[in-house]
């Protein structure tokens, strides 16, 4: 899997694009583009990777992602698998931030959309209330026309840059704009976690991964994510603990277990640590 450049406004030929996509299942591969994209998920659930970021998505979800932010959306089993789930469903947005003027940007009326477009450079999840809003506005922003949906894109927009139910993807350091050849080498580790999460990953294996020696490996990977790799294959465990725990039956050793951990201790540390909750007291919130 190898992060590609892609440029969304000369692919179709025009700087603002409003499309509802229906397809069996997501198929894009881990890429980044000029362009921003706010991508509201009407249908269908999986993980999705934002940044250094891997989390699990589902219906109703809405993210902002900033300009060469890199990305990557993947379906869960039953999405590809003789679509069971029916078709994915999307409603997405891409823009690029010039086909406004700098002026706009200037105005003391805009200055927040400007900064909710900084923001977006760590990738942004829309909760709460502000969640429903804009799911209903991105419903109406794909049946508008010509002018209207430029009026209907600044609404969202500045919607958006005046809410507080913004979640940000990635830490405020992330340096999410990469070289071919380093984006190579990350696409490469998180496609390698995500599938092997479960399994005992050692340093020497995943700098074989990224065709590095260890030393290297460590300082590309805390350079460009802000974090030891360790930390961040443990964001990835815990990150699917808590989905296996809520959707199974599967008892606490089972669930540390598929995850990747050899102890319990070692399990309920990290998760604890992660979630301020043990593993039993996070099931029983979720599921209450």
């Amino acid at each position: 899997m190898r992060a590609f450049k892609t440029e969304i406004s000369s692919a179709l030929d025009r700087e603002i694009a409003i499309m509802e996509r229906k397809f069996p299942y997501f198929d894009s591969r881990f890429h980044y583009h000029p362009e921003l994209e706010l991508i509201y998920i009407k249908n269908g659930k999986g993980k999705r990777i934002i940044g250094d970021k891997l989390d699990t998505f589902s219906s109703g979800d809405i993210f902002f992602i900033g300009s060469d932010l890199p990305h990557e959306i993947i379906n869960a089993e039953e999405f590809t698998k003789d679509c069971t789930s029916g078709l994915t469903h999307a409603i997405v947005a891409y823009f690029n931030k010039d086909v406004f003027s700098k002026g706009f940007y200037n105005l003391r009326e805009s200055s927040k959309i400007n900064t909710l477009i900084k923001k977006a450079g760590r990738g942004i999840k829309v909760t709460g209330n502000t969640n429903k809003v804009i799911a209903k506005k991105m419903d109406e922003l794909v049946t508008k026309k010509d002018f209207e949906r430029i009026i209907g894109l600044i609404e969202i927009l500045h919607f958006l840059s005046i809410s507080d139910e913004l979640e940000y993807f990635v830490c405020e350091g992330y340096q999410g704009k990469m070289t071919d050849n380093t984006s190579d080498r990350l696409s490469k580790v998180f496609n390698y976690v995500s599938i092997n999460y479960n399994e005992d990953i050692t340093l020497e294996a995943i700098a074989k991964v990224a065709n590095l020696t260890p030393p290297a490996f460590c300082r590309m990977f805390k350079q460009k994510t802000k974090l030891c790799f360790f930390s961040y294959l443990n964001e990835i465990r815990i990150s699917n603990a808590c989905k296996i725990l809520t959707e199974t039956g599967y008892n606490v050793s089972e669930v540390a277990f598929n995850c990747g951990y050899r102890t319990l201790s070692n399990f309920n540390k990290f998760f604890k640590k992660s979630t301020g909750l043990s593993p039993k007291a996070y099931r029983e919130k979720a599921l209450a």
